[in-house]
């Protein structure tokens, strides 16, 4: 199994900086309080200073999506959707450890960060254009199919698991109670990104190997147009 990015991908958004890793052995009865407390924190005070739609690294994804012909105001990358529940809420979604710990990560360095079940996946993964037949599930339990030219993550069976790139994930690779193996993936396109990003794969490792310690950890990668592909390491999904 491999995921990376299409080359028009790269061509048309040569700013990316994409971050991956993997783990197996996830359960739903790990301890994340703390670790989430942490994080949440450092995005509570980046917010004390102004609005998530202030934040540079929001910016360069609201620029990204107008780009893409959205409405940034409309359709929010994932980062700026959790910033901006937890600005009016205080608190952020918590379906499963794992989720809440990728969802305080993501908000405190304000970068979408993608965590998906590795066993719903057909194949390779790949960020690319939509062709218009893909079927994408709904966390209501609804199919669509993404308009042509759209970005999302496809697998080689016509599967989105993520439309508008990383404005929303798929209810079918969604981490569950059962899920073992997942796979992480969180992108940047902001100046400073690839300085940044390595910090933030630390994060995601240091938090995945506390919490579970018995798991299986696959060394983090950030891929570029140059190697724009990462194999999921064979003892891994």
């Amino acid at each position: 199994m491999y995921f990376g990015h299409a080359a028009e991908i790269w061509r048309d958004f040569p700013e990316l900086v994409p971050g991956v890793t993997a783990a197996a052995g996830v359960t739903a009865d790990a301890k994340v309080t703390d670790a989430v407390a942490r994080y949440t924190e450092i995005a509570a005070r980046r917010l004390v200073a102004g609005a998530e739609s202030e934040f540079p690294e929001i910016q360069a994804w609201r620029r990204v999506f107008a780009r893409m012909g959205l409405k940034p105001t409309q359709y929010r990358c994932a980062s700026e959707a959790l910033l901006r529940r937890l600005r009016k809420e205080g608190g952020l979604p918590a379906p499963h450890p794992l989720v809440e710990l990728g969802n305080a990560i993501s908000a405190a360095f304000a970068t979408p960060v993608a965590v998906l079940d590795a066993a719903a996946i057909g194949g390779d993964l790949t960020v690319r254009y939509a062709a218009g037949d893909e079927r994408y599930l709904t966390f209501a339990g609804e199919t669509e199919n993404p308009a042509a030219g759209e970005v999302i993550f496809a697998d080689e069976t016509g599967q989105a698991h993520a439309r508008r790139w990383t404005n929303r994930q798929s209810g079918r690779s969604a981490v569950r109670d059962g899920t073992s193996e997942v796979l992480i993936v969180a992108e940047a396109v902001h100046a400073g990104a690839s300085a940044d990003m390595p910090g933030l794969l630390a994060a995601i490792g240091s938090e995945l190997a506390a919490a579970w310690p018995d798991a299986k950890l696959a060394a983090p990668a950030i891929l570029t147009a140059q190697a724009p592909r990462w194999p999921v390491p064979p003892s891994l999904p």
